[in-house]
């Protein structure tokens, strides 16, 4: 609070100088500051002036020499502008103002001169002028002051003198602190058992004292008189999801660069048609998955697929064989033949159904026959062959890579835009919905 009051104090001037004048005179020298000797000189010649009024009344020559040096005063203040050493120029401008509305006269100068005129005061009252210039215009040129400055060329601050006794007292505290904190850690040093409390640094350094206000919050936070955990909440939600949002990022777009770069340069095509030169490779099970997906995909396809789309089999067969009979012309004379008419669409039906029966069944007893398996296996195994030494031909192997790399492209662009759509967001809520759950059935 006191080094708030300090930092405040040059600002809140004025309202001390009204409220508690005692505070400003007690610590005003504090800061170096006194009043300006040219808007007290001018002060202490309207008192004079005032003097003058009792004593000898306002029309006579000694009251008329008081005012011939106000109005010499008043032309010194406007061109020196005693002001801008406290950086109260606006108030300067105030005063000047206030001036031309009670004279009714535009020119700053020529208001004071007529302000300060036996002529004006007896016309409009002298009692109720000066009331004025003492209510309106006194405490504003009170309010002026100036700073001594030191061989630095920098204002004169004694407030050190009174931070003093709080720094020692911070840095003894800082001192005992950290010796508790390296008896209890011996494996620290003082300096790693200062960063424990980092936060009292700012204590103990006598500049940018409003740092101070760091370790007050945290001591009031540990001492659970600030309820600072909203705040940490926010902070640590908003660095979880942009530093989790970064490296999945990050990391996603490295694994996919990665995967195109070893496609441009080859290296699945070698891994997959050139075993020989593969690395020694890890197999878990003793089994070959690539050959055990291969197959249990044909099982699937046989055992589970094909039963369901038989009718639309039956049905492109039935198609076929009705298109290609429909071209012979012994077919169409059937047709034009009374009970007859029917029999080849009967025939066709039968013969597409029996068809994909027979292909069905055949399939079946061919995975489940020995000696049809080994058939198979040895269609599939050149099927795989032939396969490989077309896909192995440049123009082949070119284009697929090129669609893989693109592929990978558009998975690239996705993976960073569902993300920067809010899908770590989403994320870090999942998981701060499951802490909350564990919490509260932790309490």
């Amino acid at each position: 609070m006191l080094v708030f009051f300090d930092i405040s104090y040059l600002y809140a001037r004025d309202f001390y100088l009204q409220i508690i004048p005692s505070l400003v005179q007690n610590y005003d020298p504090i800061k170096g500051i006194k009043p300006h000797p040219e808007t007290e000189n001018y002060l202490q010649q309207v008192e004079t002036l005032e003097a003058q009024v009792i004593a000898s009344g306002l029309p006579s020559p000694q009251v008329e020499t008081e005012l011939a040096q106000l109005r010499l005063l008043s032309l010194q203040i406007i061109e020196d502008n005693p002001f801008a050493v406290a950086d109260k120029s606006s108030t300067l401008e105030k005063i000047q103002d206030e001036m031309r509305q009670r004279t009714g006269i535009t020119s700053a100068r020529n208001a004071f001169a007529n302000f300060w005129s036996q002529a004006y005061l007896q016309q409009a009252g002298w009692q109720q002028e000066i009331d004025f210039w003492n209510s309106e215009i006194r405490h504003l040129i009170q309010a002026n002051y100036y700073r001594d400055i030191n061989k630095y060329g920098k204002f004169i601050d004694y407030f050190w003198l009174i931070d003093l006794p709080f720094v020692v007292i911070f840095a003894l505290n800082f001192l005992s602190r950290t010796f508790q904190t390296s008896r209890r850690n011996p494996h620290l040093n003082w300096l790693e058992a200062m960063l424990r409390r980092w936060y009292d640094f700012f204590l103990v350094i006598p500049v940018a004292r409003w740092l101070r206000v760091i370790p007050v919050t945290i001591r009031l936070y540990q001492a659970e008189l600030l309820n600072l955990d909203p705040f940490k909440a926010q902070i640590n939600h908003d660095f979880a999801v942009g530093f989790a949002q970064e490296m999945t990022e990050m990391v996603g777009v490295q694994v996919i660069d990665q995967m195109q770069d070893s496609i441009q340069r080859g290296d699945v095509s070698r891994w997959l048609f050139h075993p020989e030169s593969r690395r020694p490779y890890v197999q878990i099970n003793n089994q070959n998955e690539a050959t055990v997906i291969a197959n249990r995909l044909v099982k699937v396809s046989i055992y589970d697929v094909l039963p369901h789309i038989q009718p639309d089999i039956e049905a492109l067969i039935h198609h076929t064989i009705a298109s290609t009979l429909n071209e012979s012309p012994v077919f169409r004379q059937l047709q034009n033949f009374p009970g007859l008419n029917q029999l080849p669409h009967q025939l066709t039906e039968q013969l597409a159904a029996n068809l994909t029966q027979s292909a069905y069944t055949t399939l079946v007893k061919a995975l489940e026959d020995p000696v049809g398996a080994e058939i198979t296996a040895k269609l599939t195994k050149n099927f795989r062959e032939i396969l490989e030494n077309e896909l192995q031909k440049k123009h082949n192997l070119r284009e697929l890579e090129q669609l893989l790399v693109d592929m990978l492209e558009e998975v690239k662009i996705n993976y960073v835009k569902n993300l920067a759509e809010g899908g770590i967001e989403k994320a870090v809520e999942e998981v701060e919905s499951l802490q909350r759950k564990f919490n509260r059935y932790r309490e």
